[in-house]
C-alpha cells in the first residue's frame, strides 16, 4: 500500500500520463507520419518544388507571376489567375507572394470587386485578342488563397495564339504543350480539368530554340 496521500498519488499518475502521451503524440506519431510522407509522398511532403537545370524555380502548388518590372504581363508566357497575395507597400510585388496569401474578402455586390473584374476582363480581352463575352471567370477572379497554380483549359486556350506569336512557334506546338500539362479531374470526378501554368511555361522554355 502506498504511503503517499491519495491526492499526491493522483497527481503523480496524471504527470506520468502526460509524459507518456507527450512522447506518443509529440514525438513518435509525428516521426511516423514524417517517415510515411517521405517514403510515399516525397515530392509533395517537400513542397512539390520544381527545378530547372538543378535550380529551384518554384512550386507546382503555387502560382507565379510572369510580368516585367512594371507588372505588365510578358506576352511569351501563359498568365495565371489574378492574385491579391501581395504586399501593399512593395510596389514590385504584383501577386502570387506566399508571404501574403489571402483573398480580397470583397462580397459579390461590392462595387470595388465589380470594377476590378470589369477592368481585368477588358485587359484580358485586349491582351489575348478575344471578345469580352468569352473571357472565362477564372481569368478575372482571384482564388481564396491568391496562390492558385492552375487556370482553366478555356483560359489556356485563349492565350495560345498570343504565346505562339510571341515565341514564333506554330499554334499547334503551343496547343500540344497545353494538352501535355492539362490535368483531369481528381480520381475521375472531383474538381475540374486544369492547366498548371508554371509547368506549362517551363515546358515551353525547354522547346528547341526557346530560352530557359
Amino acid at each position: 500500500m502506498s504511503r503517499l496521500p491519495a491526492w499526491i498519488g493522483q497527481h503523480l499518475a496524471a504527470v506520468r500520463a502526460i509524459i507518456v502521451m507527450t512522447i506518443i503524440t509529440g514525438a513518435l506519431y509525428p516521426l511516423a507520419m514524417l517517415g510515411v510522407a517521405q517514403a510515399a509522398f516525397h515530392n509533395q511532403a517537400n513542397g512539390s518544388l520544381v527545378t530547372v537545370n538543378g535550380k529551384v524555380v518554384g512550386s507546382s502548388l503555387l502560382c507565379q507571376e510572369f510580368v516585367d518590372s512594371k507588372g505588365n504581363p510578358l506576352p511569351q508566357y501563359f498568365q495565371p489567375r489574378p492574385s491579391t497575395a501581395s504586399s501593399s507597400t512593395d510596389k514590385t510585388d504584383y501577386g502570387c507572394d506566399p508571404l501574403y496569401s489571402g483573398a480580397s474578402n470583397l462580397g459579390p455586390n461590392n462595387s470595388t470587386l465589380v470594377q476590378n473584374i470589369q477592368q481585368r476582363k477588358v485587359a484580358y480581352a485586349k491582351l489575348n485578342g478575344v471578345p469580352l463575352a468569352s473571357v472565362p471567370p477564372d481569368a478575372v477572379t482571384t482564388s481564396g488563397s491568391g496562390l492558385d497554380p492552375y487556370i482553366s483549359p478555356q483560359n489556356a486556350a485563349d492565350q495560345v495564339n498570343r504565346v505562339a506569336a510571341a515565341r514564333h512557334l506554330p499554334v499547334s506546338v503551343v496547343q500540344a504543350q497545353v494538352s501535355k500539362y492539362t490535368q483531369g479531374r481528381v480520381i475521375g470526378f472531383l474538381g475540374e480539368p486544369r492547366v498548371n501554368v508554371l509547368l506549362l511555361n517551363i515546358g515551353l522554355n525547354a522547346l528547341p530554340g526557346q530560352h530557359t
